[in-house]
């Protein structure tokens, strides 16, 4: 229970991978048609062939339709792999095809487009609707209805050949870029960079243009004839006070100040009425 709950949940987790296939299944035939050719007629040799590619050749690695079924691991593959893989491809070549799909999905982050979806969905449904067609021929026993169901199971048999040949085809060009046949490495590691230290006076220019050698004495633009005109400004410039402290009092010091009204008026004035 707890592993085919994994498998779901690795299943949704594959819709979020984001890389794509180098080639998608409608172009596969054209990227490489001598392999699909040869995986049209000979399907199990080519699954074969591409698992243990996939395996990097080691086949010490190898588990039974890739650790994906209930099977994997239980079937004695540490003994003898070759053999197992052998009665893998050609007994259970559907699931051969599909393990080595996943595993190359789960290692380069590869999401499906929705085209090979829809694809892979056709050939499903459409074994689905010949199965319920012979099945329904078989209780009737209706002979328009068996021969509906023999051509319904010629055309899903093409199909399913056709799709299974161009996913291993897929496959192998996915491998092909994964050991650099197409120029080098997209995934290749960067270069080393290096980080200014306290102790360096300058940082490193690695990323950025090396600075230009200047020469010695440096170069002194000529002036400039005739100088430019010098600008008058706005205002005019404050006037100029003269140094010291306290300034120079304009009024004489004293009180009563000298415009103030004589002592000799008394209060009230005359004339005032009492």
């Amino acid at each position: 229970m707890a592993s085919s709950e994994a498998q779901m949940e690795k299943m949704k987790f594959r819709q979020n991978y984001r890389n794509h296939w180098h080639t998608d299944l409608l172009r596969a035939p054209q990227s490489d048609p001598l392999f699909c050719c040869f995986s049209l007629w000979c399907g199990p040799c080519a699954s074969y062939i591409l698992r243990k590619r996939a395996l990097y050749n080691d086949m010490s690695r190898y588990t039974c339709c890739g650790g994906y079924m209930p099977c994997s691991g239980r079937c004695g593959e540490s003994h003898c792999p070759e053999l197992c893989l052998c009665t893998e491809v050609f007994l259970c070549f559907a699931n051969s095809v599909a393990s080595t799909r996943f595993m190359l999905q789960d290692e380069f982050n590869l999401q499906t487009t929705k085209c090979d979806n829809c694809i892979i969905g056709f050939m499903f449904c459409l074994q689905q609707v010949a199965c319920i067609f012979s099945c329904i021929a078989c209780i009737t026993g209706n002979d328009e209805l068996q021969d509906a169901s023999r051509v319904l199971n010629c055309c899903s048999d093409m199909v399913y050949c056709t799709v299974c040949s161009c996913m291993q085809t897929q496959h192998k060009v996915e491998m092909n870029k994964r050991d650099g046949k197409f120029g080098p490495r997209p995934m290749a590691a960067p270069a080393v960079q290096q980080m200014s230290r306290l102790d360096q006076p300058l940082p490193p220019t690695i990323g950025y243009a090396p600075p230009q050698p200047q020469a010695y004495p440096p170069k002194q633009l000529p002036p400039m004839y005739p100088p430019p005109p010098q600008q008058s400004p706005m205002y005019p410039p404050p006037p100029q006070q003269p140094y010291g402290y306290p300034p120079p009092p304009s009024q004489p010091h004293g009180y009563p100040p000298a415009n103030y009204a004589p002592s000799g008026v008394g209060y009230p004035p005359p004339g005032y009425p009492r």
